[in-house]
Parts: structure tokens; sequence; C-alpha cells
């Protein structure tokens, strides 16, 4: 079945005519002839000024212009009946409202897992404040941090008690005769740990 489109682009092109050159002729810009003949419908002017330049056009091609023009009519009708449908196909029913919650719940239980897991299977943060020498009282030192509150805390293997937001602290003697090393080492559940440690 022949397009409006084919017909009249086969025409010039049998002539060997330029669209510049019948853009002179008709008065009709060429970015008009182009659409036409491309069928892009974005690019195509208002009626009545549509059908007018069809008609003019197969006309100057020594076409038959009310047979080509009704034939264009009847292409864009079908392409612009094709466009509705393809509209109404992604329109939001309900069905597909649906499966898009589903979709989106699946994806939000996945990720949570999969932060879960690497959550589980990774050694705790840890934060540790050291204290300054100068703070030095009666041979002890006082660290503190913070750390996930589930981890267990050991200073130097001493167990330390963590509280609810995750925050510790404990006094360490500090032998001032020779260096002493502080070890904080925060442990999750699943047994990762992470360690830090500070000389004195």
């Amino acid at each position: 079945m022949f397009r409006a489109s084919d017909i009249l682009r086969n025409a010039r092109l049998d002539k060997e005519l330029e669209l510049l050159e019948i853009s002179k002729k008709l008065k009709i810009p060429v970015k008009y002839l182009k659409a036409i003949e491309l069928e892009d419908h974005k690019s195509f002017p208002q009626e009545p000024y549509l059908s007018l330049m069809v008609k003019d056009y197969a006309n100057y091609l020594q076409l038959n212009g009310p047979e080509t023009l009704s034939i264009f009519r009847r292409d864009y009708e079908q392409k612009k009946n094709i466009t509705n449908n393809q509209s109404q196909k992604i329109s939001f029913t309900p069905q597909l409202t649906f499966k898009i919650l589903i979709t989106l719940s699946v994806l939000i239980f996945s990720f949570y897992l999969v932060s879960e897991y690497l959550k589980f299977n990774r050694p705790p943060p840890l934060d540790v404040d050291w204290p300054n020498i100068s703070t030095l009282q009666d041979d002890t030192l006082e660290v503190s941090g913070k750390t996930d509150p589930e981890s267990t805390v050991r200073i130097n293997n001493d167990l330390v008690i963590v509280n609810s937001d995750g925050s510790f602290s404990k006094r360490v003697y500090v032998n001032q005769s020779r260096q002493s090393t502080i070890t904080v080492e925060a442990t999750s559940p699943a047994g990762k740990s992470f360690q830090l440690e500070k000389s004195y």
C-alpha cells in the first residue's frame, strides 16, 4: 500500500527536483516539505495549512492533488490512531499501578536484605576519642568512643559496657615509666572485629 509521503518523494526524485527549489516556487518552508515527506507529525503546520500544502505540493509534481491529499489524510489518521493506542497502553491502570507497587516493594525489601547482610558481615564502625596525656589522673586516662550498639567493646582486653546509643568509656591505667599502648577493639555479633590503638 503506497503512502502519500512515498508518492510525493518518489515523484520529486523522478523529476530530479530539490526541496529548496519547490519551496521557492510554492512559498512553502522547506521544513514543512521535509516533514510531509518524512511523515514527521510533530513538525506539521496547523490545519488547514497542512492540507493546502500537501495539495499544492502534489499538483506541482503533476500528481492528482485531491487524491494525494485523501491518501495523506488516511495515513495521518492511521498514525494518530497508532499513537493514541500506544498512549493508552502505557496509561496508569489499577493493574499497572499494582504491578509497580509490587515491584517497588520487592526492590526495597531486596535492598534491605542486602544492606542487613553487608552490615552483619562487616566489622562495626569504631570512633575513639583519644585522651590527651595532660589529662592523666592517678596514672589513668579516660578513653571514650562510639560504635554500633550491638557490638562488644574491649579496651586492652577488658570488656567495656556499650550504651544503647553505642557510646562507651573506661579509665585505663598508663605506666608513666615506659611507653604504654591502649588498644580498643569492637566486635560485631557475627564476630567481625575492628581495632584501633594509640601509644602514650
